[in-house]
């Protein structure tokens, strides 16, 4: 095949992710060259959250409140260019604005770090319209209950 040419085959490997999830990659990649500090991480948060639309950013803004007063041991950070939460430097929960994805709705994710374990089977996701006293009530027992 003459260099420059795609067949259909290559092409369609080439899309097999999105711009958002080729972002996300790279701004990964960038987090663990810059190794921050926990100052930075907070720094780099605030700024995740400054930098999103209105529609993301009110809700983000107490969210971001809420896990701080509910994890105070926890380290803001980013974590694949979203807001996360890290302990003993694992990252344990983190939120997607939804424009970051084009989604309907913010997701407040916990990873397998988190000490959610129900059973054989639980929840490591949760879908965010808005912000409740009762949303805010459950989320603030889930970072709790994560930190163990």
């Amino acid at each position: 095949m003459a260099e420059g040419k795609t067949t259909k085959r290559t092409a369609k490997k080439a899309d097999g992710f999105s711009a958002e999830e080729r972002a996300a990659m790279r701004e990964r990649a960038r987090e663990l060259k810059a190794g921050a500090s926990a100052a930075d991480g907070e720094a780099e948060v605030l700024a995740k959250i400054a930098a999103m639309p209105d529609s993301d950013r009110a809700m983000a803004e107490r969210l971001h409140a809420v896990i701080k007063a509910a994890g105070p041991t926890l380290t803001p950070r980013t974590w694949y260019g979203m807001p996360a939460y890290s302990h003993d430097g694992q990252t344990l929960c983190f939120f997607q604005p939804r424009a970051q994805f084009k989604a309907r709705y913010m997701t407040l994710g916990f990873s397998d770090k988190a000490h959610l374990d129900e059973g054989p089977m639980w929840a490591t996701s949760f879908a965010l319209m808005e912000l409740t006293p009762e949303a805010e009530a459950r989320i603030t027992e889930l970072v709790r209950r994560a930190v163990g």
